[in-house]
This record gives C-alpha cells, sequence and structure tokens, in this order.
C-alpha cells in the first residue's frame, strides 16, 4: 500500500486516499454513483443498527414506501418543488425494444407512461399521500414512520459518501395532532441525532435552527447539528424539520380532533445519509489513515499470529485459545440516553500466509482498527502479547492473562480521547468577531460567531465574496444588542458562520 498523502499537503487528494486504500467506496460505471465496499458498508450497517434502536427507543416503527413519485405530487407544495426541480430523475417509459437497425436496443415509443415518475430525492410527498388514508381521528396521532430508503439527487458535483446521486438515508415522517407537539418532536429527534453524534461518533457539534434562507423546502422551521472538520469547515450532518400543516394541506390530510372538528395534521421529517461516514472519516483520522471511533468500528481487534510453519501456527492458536473464548462473550457498553443495549466484540484473526505481518500492520492501521495484537513464539515463551493501539499510536508488551483488561480500558479511553478532541478543537477553532474584517481573517480558520441583519440578501452578499454561510443560530446563543458586521444594521443575535462542504 502506497503512503498516504498528507493533510497539510493535500487536504481533498487525502480523503480521497483514504476511501480507496480502506476499502471503503470506489467510483461506480454508472457516474456520478459509488460502490459502497464491505468495509465501508459494515460502518454503514453499525450506524444503522444503533440509531434504528434508538428510533425504536423513543416509539418510532419502520415501514417503505415507493421509490417512484408520480410528478403530479410535487406541483401540491410549491416551496417543495421549486427546492428539487433540477435534481429530479424522471421515467419517462416502461419498455425498451431491440433497435430495427441493430444498434442495441431503444426505448419503444409505445411504451410512454400516462403520467411521468420522479425517482425519489425525498418521500414527503408519496408518504403524505398514504398518510390521507391512515389518519382520520386524533386517536390515530402520533404516527411516527421511519424508513430506510436509497435516494436519487442529480448531483453534477460529486464526492464519494459526501454527495452522489445515489445515496442511502434514513428518514422519519410523523403527524400529530398539534403545533406544540409536532415541534417539540423535531427538537427531540434532534436531540437522538446529537446523542449518537456524542456517544457513537465521538463528535461534539453545533445545534441550533437554519436562517429563514436555509429552511428546507416546505419547513416552517428546520433544526440542524454543524459538526467542524479538521480543516475548519462545517457540515450539515443532519436536520429536523417541523413542516406545520403545510403537507397535510398539500395532500388533505385531516383528521377530527378532541372538539370533534375536523383539522388538518401537524408534520415533521427528519434525515441522516451516509454523509455520516464521510463525516466521521474528514472529522477523525490522520495521515496513516482512517480512525473509526470503537462504537462504530467494523473489528475492534485483529489478531495477527507470526509463524513459519504449521505447526507454528497451531501453537499460537493452542496460546490464545482461551483469549478467543473471552471475546466471544465479550459485550461493550456504549449506552447514553436513548440507546440501551450492548454490543458484542467484534474480532478477527489474519493468518493469511499471501500478506507479511508488515503489510497487514499498515493495512489495519490504515483502516482505523483500534488494537492490533501480534503473537509469535517469542510471545508464547514469555507469556506476552504485543498490543497496537491505534488511536493513541503506541505499542506496548502484555501478559496475555491482561489482554482483556487492557482492551476494555483503551476501548472507551479511546472513544472518549476522540469526542474530547474534536470537542477542543471545536471550542479553539470557533471565533467571536465584530467587524468584516475580523470576520474575513477567521473564516479561513473555523467557525466564526458574529452579528447579521437577518437578510437574505446580505447573507448572500457575504457568501458571494468569503464563500461563507449562516450555518444555524445556536440554540445557546444569547440576545445580545449590536449591528450586523456587513450592513451595520441593528442585530439581536450573533449567529454562527462558516465555510461548508
Amino acid at each position: 500500500m502506497a503512503k498516504l498523502t498528507t493533510r497539510a499537503t493535500d487536504y481533498s487528494q487525502w480523503y480521497n486516499e483514504i476511501v480507496q486504500e480502506a476499502w471503503l467506496a470506489e467510483s461506480s460505471v454508472v457516474r456520478w454513483c459509488m460502490v459502497i465496499k464491505p468495509y465501508g458498508f459494515a460502518i454503514r450497517e453499525n450506524i444503522k443498527d444503533i440509531l434504528d434502536k434508538m428510533f425504536k427507543n423513543t416509539g418510532h416503527v419502520n415501514a417503505y414506501f415507493p421509490i417512484l413519485i408520480p410528478k403530479s405530487f410535487f406541483s401540491k407544495e410549491a416551496a417543495h418543488v421549486e427546492w428539487f426541480a433540477k435534481e429530479c430523475a424522471i421515467v419517462t417509459h416502461y419498455r425498451l425494444k431491440n433497435d430495427p437497425n441493430g444498434k442495441g436496443v431503444i426505448v419503444d415509443p409505445e411504451a410512454k407512461l400516462e403520467e411521468e415518475l420522479i425517482i425519489r430525492p425525498t418521500s414527503e410527498t408519496i408518504i403524505w399521500n398514504s398518510y390521507k388514508n391512515w389518519i382520520h381521528s386524533y386517536r390515530d396521532l402520533p404516527l411516527l414512520i421511519n424508513q430506510r430508503a436509497n435516494v436519487m439527487r442529480w448531483e453534477m458535483r460529486t464526492r464519494m459518501f459526501l454527495r452522489t446521486s445515489e445515496f442511502l438515508r434514513q428518514e422519519w415522517h410523523t403527524a400529530h395532532a398539534s403545533a406544540e407537539e409536532a415541534d417539540a418532536e423535531a427538537k427531540k429527534m434532534l436531540d437522538v441525532y446529537n446523542d449518537f453524534a456524542t456517544h457513537f461518533m465521538a463528535i461534539d457539534p453545533v445545534l441550533g435552527v437554519k436562517p429563514e434562507h436555509e429552511k428546507f423546502a416546505g419547513a416552517v422551521e428546520t433544526y440542524t447539528f454543524e459538526p467542524i472538520m479538521q480543516d475548519g469547515k462545517a457540515l450539515q450532518a443532519g436536520t429536523s424539520h417541523y413542516l406545520g400543516q403545510n403537507f397535510a394541506k398539500a395532500f388533505d390530510v385531516k383528521f377530527t380532533n378532541t372538539k370533534n372538528e375536523l383539522e388538518f395534521v401537524y408534520a415533521t421529517s427528519r434525515g441522516v445519509s451516509t454523509r455520516l461516514i464521510w463525516w466521521l472519516i474528514m472529522a477523525h483520522s490522520d495521515d496513516q489513515g482512517l480512525i473509526v471511533p470503537p462504537a462504530l468500528a467494523p473489528i475492534h481487534v485483529v489478531i495477527v499470529p507470526i509463524f513459519k510453519t504449521p505447526e507454528e501456527y497451531k501453537l499460537i492458536q493452542n496460546y490464545i485459545q482461551p483469549l478467543i473464548d473471552r471475546f466471544e462473550t465479550t459485550r461493550l457498553d456504549f449506552k447514553s440516553k436513548y440507546f440501551h443495549d450492548t454490543i458484542p466484540l467484534r474480532w478477527k484473526i489474519d493468518a493469511d500466509t499471501n500478506k507479511s505481518p508488515g503489510r497487514k500492520f499498515n493495512e489495519y492501521e490504515l483502516k482505523g482498527v483500534p488494537i492490533r495484537i501480534t503473537v509469535g513464539a517469542r510471545d508464547i515463551a514469555s507469556g506476552m502479547v504485543e498490543i497496537f493501539k491505534r488511536e493513541l499510536g503506541e505499542k506496548s508488551s502484555v501478559k496475555i492473562e491482561d489482554v482483556d483488561l487492557h482492551i476494555d480500558q483503551y476501548i472507551y479511553k479511546a472513544q472518549n480521547n476522540l469526542l474530547k478532541k474534536n470537542k477542543e478543537f471545536r471550542e479553539t477553532h470557533t471565533f467571536t468577531v465584530s467587524t468584516y474584517d475580523e470576520f474575513k481573517e477567521k473564516i479561513e480558520q473555523g467557525f466564526v460567531m458574529a452579528h447579521r441583519d437577518g437578510t437574505t440578501e446580505t447573507a448572500d452578499k457575504i457568501k458571494t465574496e468569503t464563500s461563507a454561510t449562516v450555518r444555524c443560530i445556536p440554540f445557546d446563543a444569547v440576545e445580545e444588542a449590536g449591528v450586523c458586521i456587513f450592513s451595520g444594521k441593528p442585530s439581536i443575535r450573533r449567529v454562527l458562520f462558516a465555510k461548508s462542504y
């Protein structure tokens, strides 16, 4: 394996090389799409499994809705169609036929659809069409539905995991009997995302509400969590939307309330996608490769036996068998506010004789496996094994009977260290400024808290001149009189600006 480009040399190239060399994903023959490789998909499965348990612990259930959506559905919610119009892929025909001129296959002109179908860019419209048949009374509410699905948005400038035309996502769509209940749901589920981010991804994001011009199409409010990357840029990792009655009105979804009056229901939606893997790479990894928080690691421990003959390997197998027996029953406790389970210790033995020990060491360091155990004849003679701890970059000899304790202590230490480093990086790369000159200097280094006048015009001008956008109005932002850094107009609080991906 070639040595990675360093972050300082070329941050973008460093990321691309990690994705390739750690066997996370590759470009598809279908332009703008990606193939997720087994190791990358294993990370995705761990994310999915934990989030699924969190969803169910908050009363949500899973369902699935069609990938094809009648085009007419999008015209029912004006803001929605305007938001997604340029990204929609459209199915116009349902059959091919052989080219009569012998040039392969062509679209059969007689198989044109009566109504064209949109390949799902998001699911609000198709879901609310179903909800109309499911909801009749306040007794049917709240309706708390989650679905996991693939999504198509015709992206022209793509990057693996961050932005591809097809991607995998989880999306909630809920219906409620009151505005207060729906808004509380949107905020609560943002808290679920934050719980997952801190306890499992080991990332400390900023939580807040999007300004008017950055809200999701059709939303009354959009709540967001914004992490910082190692280059000081932000990422919209996930959002939670309070939709009011907009979609209910568009699809005529009404219910009989407790006063026996007919009323439109109140809605929320939210989602996270395979973009979380991009976030994980960019937040934690180093010049040696991927660093995976242990809570999400596909492999926690890899054992690399050093041997020359089958007889030597048999001795090593016998030596480590008691350790393997204990691994089989070991559970890791990453409990959080919304996750009340444990996960099994994931381990493997790499006895592949086609690869040298050095190549294996490089591979597992690049893949971010938290712990590597090396054992050979000399270790057996001394009753020891060698342990390499990826996040610390430390190597030490340990008595084999003490390995379990070392693993248990290090797994949680590594998880906490990654969270601590991310939080400290965000804090030291968040700046408070009062002038536009200060703003232009600090925005190159990270997050910036600054006053703004609240207009879209000012936000657009700042973006044009600096490439920075208003990421959110943080929930913990205090009201304080000030003036906009750009226009000089009055402002009542600072907001979070950053450059972003």
